[in-house]
């Protein structure tokens, strides 16, 4: 989720200050890695993509997660270039999180969104999985959804422009439905049976994963196997800007869809994610909230990022 700060007009919801001033890192956030796949320094060089507008940068939002993998022994590197073969050659896992078409105004954006990649750079990340690239694909809510459909969709999944939330029938509800955390599990179906639910052995399990909105999602390939799989009262808000809510916007029901899930493609991996934050620790809001692995009810997400990058890399379900 990319939050933004709301000012209440007649049901109405809408920005109120520039998101990037509302959301910093948490840069003392340190979670544990108590069994290090890698030597440090020695594993996979995982590349985030920084070349696309990106919302999330390795020295900004997404330093706990670069940090992160840099303790479980990654090679992290910034990704500054277009995709091309050549570029992706250097790279054994890609993270892209969160591309946008541009550095506009949301609220300027035309529809629907237009991609954040290149025909020819969907080719080259295509082909460079089917030749044993591991790709992290995260995409959250509106318009970053729509930024990356035209990739997902080379992958055979097929991305929601909107809002994931709980169900809701009046404006009050539908505030709530916003402050709700989502959470998965296990125990209610939510948080499918895993290689990257179960890790290595019953210390990496993993019983709840907290998400913070972002958006739904469906596969049309046979074998793309769910991780996380939102709640039966789920909607998908669809508004014409981002965060620019009425009491006529539409909302279709997305319980059941997805918002996380993996696939094998030839010889390489993809995990498909429609929630960013959850990889993140950042301080949103006036206040410097925590949000992401940081966050109340989000313990066990560093764990998971873990095991969604030990997936990738064939450690899990080999």
């Amino acid at each position: 989720m990319i939050a933004a700060a709301r000012r209440t007009l007649p049901l109405v919801l809408t920005f109120a200050i520039p998101l990037g001033a509302q959301q910093l890192p948490d840069s003392a956030f340190r979670p544990p890695v108590p069994r290090p796949a890698y030597a440090a320094g020695q594993g996979p060089v995982l590349c985030l993509d920084e070349a696309h507008h990106n919302f999330h940068t390795l020295d900004n939002r997404f330093f706990a997660f670069g940090e992160l993998a840099r303790r479980d022994g990654f090679r992290v590197v910034p990704s500054r270039t277009v995709f091309t073969a050549a570029a992706l050659g250097s790279c054994n896992v890609l993270v892209i999180s969160n591309a946008q078409w541009s550095d506009a105004e949301w609220n300027t954006y035309p529809t629907p969104t237009p991609s954040a990649f290149a025909k020819g750079e969907i080719a080259a990340v295509r082909n460079w999985v089917g030749t044993g690239g591991a790709l992290l694909l995260i995409a959250d809510h509106m318009p970053l959804a729509g930024a990356a459909s035209a990739l997902a969709a080379a992958f055979d999944v097929a991305f929601t422009d909107g809002f994931a939330v709980k169900g809701f029938t009046s404006k009050a509800g539908r505030d709530s439905a916003f402050a709700t955390p989502t959470l998965f599990r296990p125990s209610d179906g939510t948080l499918a049976m895993h290689p990257i639910v179960s890790g290595r052995d019953s210390t990496e399990r993993v019983t709840q994963v907290r998400s913070f909105t972002g958006q739904a999602f469906q596969g049309r390939a046979r074998d793309l196997q769910p991780v996380m799989i939102l709640p039966p009262d789920f909607v998908s808000l669809e508004p014409r800007y981002a965060w620019q809510f009425t009491e006529t916007t539409p909302a279709r029901p997305v319980g059941g869809w997805l918002q996380g899930a993996t696939r094998k493609v030839e010889r390489g991996r993809v995990a498909f994610f429609g929630e960013a934050a959850m990889f993140s620790a950042q301080r949103a809001g006036p206040k410097r909230n925590p949000m992401g692995m940081n966050a109340p009810m989000a313990e066990q997400n560093p764990q998971f990022v873990l095991n969604v990058l030990h997936w990738l890399t064939g450690i899990l379900d080999r």
